[in-house]
């Protein structure tokens, strides 16, 4: 007798799978990927190739927040590796604390003859240089409006945009319902000690747990994974 998750791998050969992907994480992400702009830890990154790696067995994945696309080369890598695709959305106007006279301000993203912030041409020169460019579909937009006519289920969605409360509540609501059950919810910039980061995208991961759709993985340094529940059918 064994165990079926949803029709697809038996738990073994999903641990397996996840040893594998910690090797070839060391293989496959572009050794350039640290040099990128960006907030994301390289640790964060790999565990990111590692969930992407396994979620494209269920669907495409999908980021919210790429910025000069750090997390995007991480993620669209093991996309790339599956054959599958990596959806990234961005107006690419910068979040809140990146705006001028903030903390997180960069001059070298910032348009000073049209006053915005515009990242997007740092991002199209990463993926480029990842050779990426036919593996990741960039959606210039605000998430919720691209969510408003959705309709492919997701193996896994990363939100990592603005870090205002309502900001992080919309983009869960308006995608956390695409994600395939077995696959990834995952936040970025989890703070448990509110003395160490701002709260909003930790009080929006709670409510996702609280939801009783997901499971709690373990994280890796500021990067919540939760993973949708999945029914369990029993072979004789």
């Amino acid at each position: 007798m064994g165990r079926a998750i949803d029709g697809l791998l038996p738990q073994k050969e999903y641990d397996l799978l996840y040893c594998k992907a910690k090797l070839e994480a060391r293989n496959y992400i572009p050794p350039f990927a640290s040099e990128i702009k960006g907030f994301l830890d390289p640790e964060e990154g790999e565990r990111l190739f590692e969930l992407a790696l396994e979620a494209c067995l269920l669907g495409p994945c999908l980021e919210i927040g790429s910025f000069c696309g750090k997390s995007t080369v991480y993620l669209g890598s093991a996309c790339k590796l599956r054959g599958r695709t990596l959806f990234s959305i961005d107006h690419h106007r910068g979040s809140e604390e990146q705006q001028p006279g903030q903390l997180y301000f960069d001059p070298e993203v910032y348009d000073a003859g049209k006053g915005v912030i515009d990242s997007f041409p740092y991002f199209r020169a990463t993926l480029e240089r990842a050779g990426l460019e036919e593996t990741v579909v960039a959606i210039v937009a605000k998430s919720h409006v691209v969510a408003r006519d959705w309709a492919t289920p997701l193996g896994m969605v990363f939100i990592d945009g603005g870090h205002a409360y309502e900001t992080v509540f919309t983009d869960y609501c308006c995608w956390s319902p695409h994600i395939l059950p077995g696959g990834f919810l995952v936040f970025h910039d989890i703070f448990l000690d509110p003395s160490e980061g701002g709260q909003a995208p930790y009080e929006v991961y709670k409510l996702a747990l609280a939801s009783a759709m997901f499971e709690e993985l373990p994280m890796t340094r500021t990067l919540g994974v939760l993973r949708r529940h999945r029914s369990v059918v029993v072979k004789q």
